[in-house]
């Protein structure tokens, strides 16, 4: 019911896919023949790959090779889909192959109950945007007893709170100035655009982390338990720290199978470079069908690479961050982002290009987009505000070396009141990773 509100004609796409791994599953489970087993396993990952690379990114590469055609001089006309891409495609597809490679792999048994892996599957609160659940950690949790737990669920109601806070007070009031620096670009000073590419830093956190922590907390009003997503990845001392932090469904899935099996840090330093390049590349490609994405992980690869040559992607794992080098470090590190976050927002690499290149000339501190009339300096004030009390929470939260921000009663009625009076319902924007 929760899909098919959207288009009830998509569901076809997770039933098949559904019935098609559960069934894959008990069949590789079965199987005594090893060459057997690996068959099956590319046949789950040909079909779940085939559908995801029709939907999302057949016209992109029929477009970009009658593009490469045209720079030679030779004109192709060769047909494009008119199609819609399936809400959470990539999410729910991630889903299904992890269940199949770990039932290969041995480190699962296959459920025999097609209704449990159906609810897996297509479990509502984390079905369109994530996190991406694996089976050996979401499945069992199908076959126990659902006792009610107040505890639980009174965290989970205060994650939804503050996943709503960053949500529509953050992410969608950040929004209205994001959309008109990045869609008008030339018309703004070097301040404005800089301040633009900040802001979208914190719309892009607040709607997916927001969305995170809805579906987490929904989950747990449930008795589910998912598995935390974002963990204050503005406070990351470098990239590789980010990475730890940001997207952790996604990233943890890209490093379990594909990095590992590529070989991951075991392998001499050029291989070691290939690997995080293909790893980096791929959830950039994850991301959309658009060499923008392509050039966002390309540069997160090439903010890593250092890191990993001088063997100190791990240096900051749980240390504290209090001290003063530390904090520049953040700041360093926020700063890169917000100079990758360009490429990702922007519609094409050279609209990106400019955007940065209007950005380094610093020809204006002028900042008259923000202030320019009573409404835009009450929205100016609400995004300052909003954003300090996030990171005053967040901070206290990762300075405890916590997942996730502890609300109580007190603050939690002071965020609802944020939500009432400073939330953006009139510019209300679908979430950004609905489009993933």
């Amino acid at each position: 019911m929760f899909y098919a509100w959207w288009d009830w004609r998509f569901l076809s796409l997770i039933v098949f896919s559904t019935l098609l791994d559960y069934s894959l599953g008990l069949a590789i489970d079965k199987s005594t023949s090893r060459q057997k087993s690996k068959l099956l396993l590319w046949t789950s990952l040909l079909v779940n790959l085939g559908f995801l690379g029709v939907f999302k990114y057949y016209n992109f590469f029929v477009e970009s090779w009658i593009d490469a055609f045209a720079g030679l001089g030779i004109t192709m006309e060769v047909s494009t889909l008119s199609i819609i891409l399936p809400v959470g495609i990539s999410f729910y597809t991630f889903q299904t192959l992890s269940y199949t490679i770990d039932v290969y792999r041995k480190q699962l048994k296959p459920t025999s109950s097609l209704l449990n892996f159906a609810a897996y599957v297509a479990f509502f609160p984390q079905l369109v945007a994530g996190p991406i659940e694996r089976a050996t950690r979401l499945l069992p949790q199908f076959s126990e007893e659902r006792v009610f737990n107040s505890s639980f669920a009174t965290s989970g109601v205060y994650l939804i709170i503050w996943g709503l806070f960053k949500k529509v007070v953050i992410a969608d009031n950040c929004a209205f100035f994001v959309n008109q620096i990045f869609e008008q670009s030339g018309n703004y000073s070097s301040a404005e655009l800089g301040l633009g590419a900040v802001l979208f830093a914190f719309q892009i956190y607040g709607d997916f982390s927001g969305y995170s922590d809805i579906a987490i907390g929904t989950a747990r009003l449930f008795g589910f338990s998912l598995m935390t997503n974002f963990a204050f990845p503005y406070f990351s001392r470098d990239i590789a720290e980010f990475w730890r932090r940001w997207h952790i469904s996604l990233s943890t899935w890209f490093r379990d199978y594909l990095y590992i099996p590529l070989g991951g840090s075991r392998v001499r330093k050029t291989l070691q470079v290939r690997n995080v390049m293909i790893i980096f590349l791929v959830s950039g490609f994850w991301h959309g069908a658009n060499w923008t994405f392509l050039v966002w992980g390309a540069l997160h690869a090439l903010f890593f690479l250092p890191l990993l040559l001088l063997n100190v992607n791990r240096k900051y794992v749980s240390e504290d961050a209090l001290r003063l080098p530390h904090l520049l470090k953040i700041g360093l590190t926020f700063g890169i982002v917000c100079l990758a976050w360009v490429f990702f927002r922007a519609d094409s690499i050279s609209e990106a290009i400019q955007f940065l290149g209007h950005i380094f000339e610093m020809n204006s501190l002028s900042l008259d987009v923000f202030t320019k009339s009573s409404k835009y300096l009450l929205f100016s004030a609400i995004i300052g505000m909003s954003i300090l009390l996030m990171l005053y929470f967040e901070f206290r939260a990762f300075r405890k070396q916590r997942v996730e921000v502890h609300l109580r009663p007190f603050s939690a009625a002071f965020v609802i009141a944020c939500i009432v009076v400073m939330g953006a319902f009139k510019n209300q924007a679908d979430f950004i990773y609905f489009q993933f």
